[in-house]
């Protein structure tokens, strides 16, 4: 009885001390850093819910949720489970989980996505949006890339990115929006296509990601353009009936920083979502990169803006944070309870019974390689390497700071020159580095390729003897500039080469759409082995 108390009061405590921090007037761009490009939102009574496009990590689709729209907590992910789908070895950077669409519909959540380099695009289902989610429900004939599903009138309907006439090489990049009927609940798509739009203007370049809503009795389609990058932009389309004509709005593009040149300190921005709270006010997600020192290191990620409707003679017309029309660092926050969650934890001993949902793995495990029992994560060596289009021995986390450290305490070792363990800085096949703990030395290994081509030629930078059984190995990363650490305890830590380029990770070199990770590895390199190596911890935060 008097340990239940205690457990009450602690819990009372938490409550309190989350609950109880001051409420801000304002709030801070990105809502959620690092890599989590792409999201779309949905409101279900008071509660918002996030998903992001995660490429050929798994597990896939991250959700959080949110009472306020800037505090978000993680709470799972639509796939969860190797039971769902395989990320098949051969799934190459930036394949996978592309531009997912959560709704909300009589009492069903409802993600539609892609699978690029798979199966294409599919549906998945859930009563709870942390799951479990069903298994994928795989949509015949439907072309493209980027889908997104709207109910009306008791119907169903899909709108994607794509052309379906032969028009498509009328300019360089030309796209288009195209939408039919559905049963969301089968993937079965219903009567004919109808193409929408191919962008707002003539030479409109990389039509994607569509969400359609109906607001004042008028459908407003939302689109991206000018592709992921220096160009990128929102755009919408007015029509008075579901199926058109759609009209390019005459305030187009009405979301944009492709004017400001590649100095301003929020660029690239686009892809975005709409929701309405409670209130009846009107607020965006979409994405957005920033640079530290010239170079974009956190990928894309969610930004959050004001939205005011205003009626105009193209009709509804969304207008981005009235009188400014650009992301800000740092605005007024929305109109909502403020509501604190728990703080992502900086430091894994892995004492828990299951992974933390901040874990994740390059493509999907063929079988349980990895155990966390006892304080320990135990890593089974496998010949599978991070240089390949496969699924390693790698455990590793989203970077979301442009200043962090990353440290883990190993205990490894070997007789064989193959088999190395330790710590690793991930972008893509071709751009990491690797510091890892052998036979009787430590070497720190750099894999680059520039625009991803060009031979894949490992390179030593340093290599030191050591033949201990422990050791601790940290990364400290300040801007574009990366410093590697080693030594027998947390407080005794010596660098092992010199202070390194993090550019080799950032999107003007490796270029596509993932981000940085960070993680524990353990690999034979290529032959059969049957060695463990043990992690005791992980820790990964903020540097000033």
């Amino acid at each position: 009885m008097i340990l239940k108390a205690t457990k009450l009061f602690l819990g009372l405590l938490i409550c309190f001390q989350v609950s109880g921090q001051v409420a801000p007037d304002k709030f801070q761009n990105p809502i959620v850093p690092g890599f989590y490009p792409d999201p779309s939102i949905c409101r279900v009574g008071d509660t918002y819910y996030l998903v992001n496009s995660s490429f050929e990590w798994f597990p896939g689709l991250p959700i959080h949720k949110s009472k306020d729209l800037i505090n978000w907590e993680k709470i799972g992910y639509g796939f969860h489970s190797t039971d769902q789908i395989e990320y098949k070895d051969g799934l190459a950077d930036s394949n996978g989980i592309f531009a997912p669409t959560i709704r909300f519909h009589e009492g069903t959540f409802y993600i539609i996505c892609t699978m690029v380099g798979q199966n294409g695009n599919f549906i998945i289902k859930a009563q709870n949006p942390a799951g479990p989610w069903s298994k994928p429900i795989w949509i015949e004939n439907a072309p493209g890339i980027d889908p997104s599903l709207f109910w009306d009138n008791g119907k169903c309907y899909y709108t994607g990115a794509g052309v379906i006439d032969d028009s498509s090489k009328e300019w360089p990049g030309k796209n288009g929006i195209w939408m039919q009927e559905i049963d969301p609940d089968k993937g079965v798509l219903l009567g004919e296509k109808k193409q929408l739009t191919y962008g707002h203007a003539s030479n409109a370049r990389w039509a994607e990601g569509p969400h359609l809503y109906k607001i004042n009795g008028e459908y407003l389609l939302l689109i991206g353009e000018g592709g992921t990058g220096e160009y990128h932009s929102v755009t919408v389309f007015n029509s008075k009936n579901i199926w058109g004509p759609y009209v390019p709005n005459h305030a187009n593009p009405i979301m944009s920083h492709r004017h400001l040149g590649d100095t301003h300190p929020i660029g690239q921005t686009g892809h975005a979502d709409l929701v309405q709270t409670q209130n009846g006010d009107w607020w965006s997600v979409l994405l957005a990169k920033r640079k530290v020192d010239g170079f974009v290191t956190l990928a894309r990620e969610t930004f959050l803006a004001k939205v005011v409707m205003t009626e105009q003679e193209s009709g509804v017309t969304p207008i981005y944070n009235p009188g400014i029309g650009l992301l800000q660092e740092e605005q007024e926050r929305p109109d909502l309870a403020w509501t604190p969650v728990a703080a992502i934890k900086t430091r894994d001993d892995f004492d828990g019974e299951t992974l933390d949902l901040e874990w994740n793995f390059l493509r999907t495990p063929s079988y349980k390689w990895y155990h966390q029992k006892k304080g320990v994560m135990e890593l089974i060596l496998r010949p599978e390497m991070l240089t390949e289009f496969v699924n390693p021995s790698f455990l590793a986390k989203r970077t979301r700071y442009f200043n962090y450290s990353a440290s883990t305490k190993l205990s490894f070792s070997t007789n064989k020159e193959n088999e190395k363990a330790g710590l690793v800085i991930y972008r893509r096949h071709g751009n990491n580095y690797q510091l890892l703990k052998g036979k009787d030395e430590l070497v720190l290994i750099k894999n680059f390729q520039k625009d991803n081509v060009g031979e894949l030629e490992p390179e030593i930078v340093a290599s030191i003897p050591y033949n201990k059984k422990v050791l601790v190995l940290k990364a400290e990363v300040r801007g574009i500039e990366v410093q590697f650490f080693y030594g027998e305890n947390e407080n005794d830590l010596k660098p092992i080469g010199q202070i390194q380029d993090y550019t080799i990770v950032s999107d003007e070199v490796a270029q596509k759409f993932n981000g940085v990770y960070v993680g524990i590895y353990a690999s034979s390199f290529g032959e059969a082995s049957t060695q463990l190596a043990n992690f005791d911890w992980f820790v990964m935060g903020k540097e000033d």
